[in-house]
């Protein structure tokens, strides 16, 4: 198969790294506008497979011929880019999955396309990365499992491996996004009925066994489709895990005002948003750079199976790859990515139309491809019975 990657940034250029070491994948294109960038990348990876293309994505000709070149697209592109890419992948029969954008409804703009993709005999799945994207396909795979499902509860974090004061905390993605899921509500299911809770809230001890005693709350975005696809439980909610003492001192700055979007304050004649002060003040500070992170993920669904109250758990742990330089979440992401990439384009998905990642993605043969790339998913099952 031919994979096109749109976008040479961190989740980019790891997902053409897995791509090119597997045997069904005989051409790998990864296409960005810093082409410099891409060439970077590819004299380091020395792969005969690797091509790299110039690409300016605001150019929908030149958009449309480097999709065309593919069996199937990864967009790793900024998520305002989901909707065109995949009306185009659909105009060329290209298949495409993308790394999600619950912000702007970017995500249900691409799911509305699904009878066009179903015409033209391809597929489509947004929100591949972890959180949404690993989790909803853990979901998925456990409520398969059940002949009815009541609750979900989803815990995901991206974490130092050794927190520095006072926020402990680094950022692997953007600090803007970080600021948009404390900001944001979040969605969940509470007693059958959608309801919105303010991130930052309902904070609650979880503990792993790496890491000991952490926090987890509520935070926007990470649902994303699950409360469509799960609708009729009576509960479903999303938290992100962090160090102790995080959450309220995050509290503290949206009380502020400091994480406003529209707030302005006047400085010798010149209006400056603060939110962009805070942003540009603490970016540079919790730059992860050279440490070590780690993606804490914890996945239970719960429900009915043969009359008994079955739980099916899943629990993973994953660290940063030092000898490679590879982040855990860029592990985590760039893997899913690509084995759902190769999935599509070797028939083991073969059903056409736009679907989210939990009514899709086989979760059994997902966790094996996850443990040959050293990303490893524990599942624990309990029920009734057990004392």
């Amino acid at each position: 198969m031919k994979v096109v990657v749109l976008g040479a940034g961190l989740m980019g250029k790891e997902t053409a790294r897995d791509l090119v070491k597997s045997d069904d994948v005989d051409r790998v294109y990864l296409a960005d506008i810093n082409v410099r960038q891409a060439e970077d990348f590819a004299e380091e990876l020395m792969s005969d497979k690797l091509d790299v293309l110039l690409l300016n994505a605001n150019n929908d000709e030149q958009l449309g011929d480097v999709i065309a070149l593919g069996d199937v697209v990864v967009n790793a592109l900024f998520y305002t880019f989901n909707e065109k890419v995949a009306r185009i992948a659909i105009e060329k029969r290209v298949h495409s999955i993308d790394l999600g954008g619950h912000i702007g409804g970017a995500t249900e703009a691409v799911l509305r396309l699904t009878e066009q993709a179903k015409a033209n005999g391809v597929t489509l799945i947004p929100d591949l990365g972890v959180a949404p994207g690993m989790i909803n396909i853990l979901t998925g795979y456990g409520a398969q499992k059940l002949d009815e499902v009541e609750t979900i509860k989803l815990y995901v974090g991206g974490i130092p491996v050794k927190p520095e004061p006072p926020l402990n905390y680094n950022v692997v993605f953007s600090l803007e996004g970080v600021f948009d899921h404390y900001t944001d509500p979040s969605h969940v299911i509470r007693n059958g009925k959608l309801k919105e809770i303010p991130s930052l809230s309902e904070i609650e001890v979880i503990h792993f066994d790496e890491y000991g005693e952490l926090e987890a709350f509520h935070t926007s975005g990470g649902t994303s489709t699950l409360t469509s696809s799960f609708s009729n439980v009576q509960t479903l909610e999303y938290k992100t895990i962090r160090y102790p003492g995080h959450a309220e001192k995050f509290q503290l700055l949206v009380e502020l005002g400091l994480l406003s979007r529209d707030t302005k304050v006047t400085v010798e004649g010149q209006a400056v948003k603060i939110r962009d002060v805070m942003r540009e003040h603490l970016s540079p500070k919790l730059y992860l750079g050279e440490k070590s992170d780690a993606v804490l993920l914890r996945v239970i669904v719960s429900g009915e199976k043969d009359g008994a109250r079955h739980t099916y758990e899943y629990d993973m742990v994953t660290e940063k790859d030092t000898t490679k330089n590879i982040t855990a979440m860029a592990r985590a992401t760039a893997s899913t990515m690509s084995i759902v990439a190769q999935m599509v384009g070797r028939g083991t998905i073969s059903k056409r139309g736009v679907y989210p990642p939990e009514n899709i993605v086989p979760g059994e043969e997902y966790i094996k491809e996850l443990k040959k790339r050293g990303v490893v998913i524990r599942e624990s099952i309990k029920n009734s019975s057990d004392s």
